[in-house]
């Protein structure tokens, strides 16, 4: 073999090895959507009352 040719070799079993490992990564992520922030549901975060009000004096 030529030394062009071995190089081809190891390129096309690189390329491959990183294609098998790009497909378990996709596979997973299908299985396991990770939730980033585009996906969190958009709520209003609920606060005790209106700003600056005070709470009910406590009873002893």
């Amino acid at each position: 073999m030529f030394e062009h040719e071995i190089a081809a070799a190891a390129r096309t079993t690189d390329l491959l090895r990183e294609a098998a490992a790009h497909h378990v990564v996709r596979e997973a992520r299908k299985a396991h959507p990770a939730t980033t922030r585009g996906r969190e549901p958009r709520g209003r975060v609920t606060t005790p009352g209106p700003r600056g009000a005070r709470s009910a004096p406590r009873s002893a």
